[in-house]
């Protein structure tokens, strides 16, 4: 059995064959629509997404309450668990965002290992281009300090959008938890929109569950096979790269992205391969290349099985979200091609 927000605990069966008469599955369907609309333009994405994260959390965690009969106990448990699932995930953002920042695992070592990487090839490139390019890392970072004094307020609007983004993705787990509370116990009886609109949510929370997890199967599998080339390969050819943890949390973190995300950790890889030696970075991109071979595979069998599709119409969604909606849209692409899919599907019409 599937909970979603916003749908009552009855099986996906029972939803189904009481659907609401037409019209209000036609006007379901243009609530939904604009609703997916209005997360994307008005930048309430991670919201949403965060808010339906804490919520299946919540629900797997859940499932076992099933022998919780009062009704009280059952709301304190939830309660409870929804509480522990917020917190947990609020420490790793926050500790996260502390990692990256750190002198030890952040962006300070590899900002200093990217001025390296440019100072041992300035020989290999044009006078001209040489030129424009700090010497050393004092220079690349003196260079980045005096582009923040001149962009000061770019860079206080980033700081207040990245607070808002925040804000957001806290507020959007609280929505979630308190969902999944009110799920708990459930009320009985829906009228024809409010149970067609029941039924696109749970759709909805049924395309999150399947491509997340299946998505972080993946990243899973892409951070194991790197922490295995960086940790064990390398090292048993006395090559120790610097920033190991770093690189291994960003591919993790960055394969939750679908495509995109493997891109931006094979760059941060093969820049600090670049630091001991080029050879070191062409074996990494060659190593690289072989897995993300092998993850096109998983990725067509994981997420296209989840969702009946293949990896080229994954891909067409996802170009046109970008196109449309920027990186928002990206991220938002499996997810809405997903739920499309379904609701189509569901009608017979493909």
């Amino acid at each position: 059995m599937t909970i979603t927000p916003g749908v009552p605990q009855v099986e996906a069966a029972t939803l189904e064959r009481d659907e609401a008469p037409h019209r209000f599955v036609v006007g379901a369907w243009v609530v939904a629509a604009a609703l997916l609309w209005f997360a994307l333009q008005f930048n309430l994405l991670p919201a949403l997404l965060a808010g339906l994260l804490v919520f299946e959390l919540v629900h797997l965690m859940t499932l076992r309450l099933n022998f919780v009969r009062e009704r009280r106990a059952r709301l304190l448990a939830v309660a409870f668990i929804a509480m522990v699932v917020v917190g947990l995930l609020t420490l790793l953002i926050f500790g996260t965002i502390l990692f990256f920042r750190s002198d030890t695992g952040g962006y300070v070592l590899l900002l200093k290992k990217s001025a390296e990487v440019i100072q041992s090839w300035r020989h290999l490139i044009p006078d001209w281009m040489a030129q424009s390019m700090p010497v050393d890392a004092d220079a690349l970072k003196g260079r980045v300090v005096g582009w923040l004094q001149q962009h000061v307020a770019a860079v206080q609007t980033a700081g207040r959008e990245a607070t808002e983004l925040l804000v957001r993705i806290v507020i959007g787990m609280v929505i979630g938890a308190l969902i999944a509370l009110r799920q708990a116990v459930p009320s009985n009886g829906y009228r024809p929109l409010a149970l067609a609109l029941a039924n696109r949510a749970q759709r909805f929370g049924e395309a999150f569950r399947r491509i997340l997890f299946a998505q972080v199967r993946i990243a899973a599998v892409n951070a194991v096979l790197t922490a295995l080339y960086l940790a064990l390969i390398l090292p048993l050819f006395g090559i120790h790269l610097p920033l190991v943890k770093t690189m291994i949390f960003i591919t993790f973190v960055a394969g939750l992205i679908p495509v995109v995300g493997n891109l931006i950790s094979n760059v941060v890889v093969v820049v600090v391969s670049l630091s001991v030696s080029p050879f070191v970075a062409a074996a990494s991109l060659l190593y690289l290349i072989a897995i993300h071979k092998l993850e096109y595979f998983l990725n067509a069998r994981m997420i296209g099985t989840q969702i009946e599709a293949r990896a080229w119409e994954l891909l067409l969604a996802m170009l046109v979200m970008e196109a449309t909606f920027g990186i928002a849209g990206l991220i938002a692409a499996p997810f809405y091609y997903a739920y499309l899919k379904d609701e189509l599907a569901a009608r017979g019409w493909i």
